[in-house]
């Protein structure tokens, strides 16, 4: 069973991308800011991350790329999973070295498919 990480400062979000993730047969763990999540790949090592933009503290952005740029982590692919729907945002996310982008509120379709595509390649 694949692991998943989300990364949000909201607890509804949380638990919307969490129901949806686990009625799909995937195991979640979770961290609430961008420094938690860095932290928490790198002593977990989960086989993907949903990555959260606007956050106190490490933004979601630093936080791509932090975990993009690390040995440890670097082989974990992000997805962004934002209300932030420029497409500077998007352009700007992938270069940070996410995998994918998605816009809040995801749907239970869109979530699983790229989740299944940015795990299994």
């Amino acid at each position: 069973m694949a692991t998943v990480l989300i990364v949000d400062d909201s607890p509804t979000e949380i638990h919307v991308l969490k129901t949806m993730l686990e009625k799909n047969g995937f195991s979640v763990i979770t961290a609430s800011s961008g420094e938690e999540g860095v932290a928490t790949s790198k002593a977990k090592k989960p086989d993907l991350i949903l990555m959260d933009i606007v956050m106190p503290g490490l933004n979601g952005f630093q936080a791509t790329r932090q975990i993009t740029t690390d040995a440890e982590t670097q082989h974990i692919p992000v997805i962004i999973v934002t209300t932030k729907n420029q497409e500077t945002d998007r352009v700007w996310g992938l270069r940070q070295g996410a995998k994918d982008y998605i816009t809040k509120p995801a749907t239970e379709e869109e979530l699983i498919v790229k989740v299944n595509a940015a795990i299994h390649g």
